[in-house]
């Protein structure tokens, strides 16, 4: 149906309860995204998002049978190649846009982070990550046109780096093939006792455990800068939480969910109130 939006329905709740899918609805934004409305709410929902955004879904019912959409592969690939598979409904309604009168900022000067989002004639982002590692230090990433996205960005994964991971090992945080669906960076040798932690949790023999160019060799990463792409992914899922597409010209530095999040709830209330 014509300007629904994006609505998710918790089915395994009595009733299927709904939440759209807004800034508004947005309750933590720590390792992910989570929107919460009629006592319901469903985390990490950012990579669905980015498809649905990147795809120009603008309507769609969503279905969770739990508090939490699928990681999957850490991307949006297999989110981009179901809908592309299921085919897209085209309504007999024109398509709307929120439209920028003025360029719009959100800056934390302690963090670095800055976002900035300027009148245009379409949507695109420049996008630019900063890390203290030298294994990703600093990346950019210019997403031109929707045109790009299925190609060059869906199937960007996640990242994380080794250290994460043995502080999750540590509280037996994480189970047999978790990590699977994200790039490892290993920005030091890697002892004889972490190699079989990690084979042990790959269910790998401990010889076959190695790094390549920085990276754990459990996936091999598709892109020089794929994080700074995954980032990119990230935003165009969380920026989609304005409530339909809008058409601006966006600046990131070193975005992030809360900063993806804020910039979204800065210009619904810009534009709409």
């Amino acid at each position: 149906m014509a300007d629904t939006g994006i609505i998710i329905i918790r089915t395994d709740i009595d009733g299927g309860k709904e939440i759209t899918a807004i800034a508004d609805n947005v309750t933590d934004t720590n390792h992910g995204t989570t929107v919460a409305a009629n006592g319901v709410s469903v985390s990490t929902i950012e990579h669905m998002m980015s498809a649905l955004h990147g795809m120009r879904i603008d309507n769609a019912i969503v279905e969770v049978d739990g508090p939490e959409i699928p990681i999957l592969d850490g991307s949006a690939r297999l989110w981009v190649e179901k809908i592309t598979e299921s085919g897209i409904t085209q309504l007999d309604s024109e398509r709307k846009y929120l439209y920028l009168k003025e360029k719009i900022c959100w800056e934390d000067p302690v963090s670095g982070i800055k976002m900035i989002a300027e009148p245009a004639d379409d949507f695109c982002v420049d996008s630019q990550i900063e890390f203290k590692s030298e294994l990703i230090g600093c990346q950019t990433a210019h997403l031109a046109s929707y045109n790009q996205y299925a190609d060059e960005f869906a199937k960007c994964r996640t990242f994380v780096f080794l250290r994460e991971v043995e502080a999750l090992l540590a509280l037996n945080l994480i189970k047999g093939g978790d990590l699977d669906n994200a790039l490892v960076f290993v920005d030091k040798p890697l002892s004889s006792e972490e190699k079989e932690r990690l084979a042990a949790l790959y269910n790998r023999d401990k010889e076959s455990i190695n790094v390549t160019n920085g990276v754990l060799n459990t996936i091999v990463p598709f892109y020089p800068n794929e994080p700074a792409r995954h980032k990119l992914l990230d935003f165009i899922g969380d920026i989609y939480l304005v409530g339909m597409p809008v058409k601006a010209h966006f600046h990131l530095k070193c975005p992030g969910h809360h900063a993806n999040v804020e910039l979204a709830q800065i210009i619904r209330k810009t534009i709409l109130n």
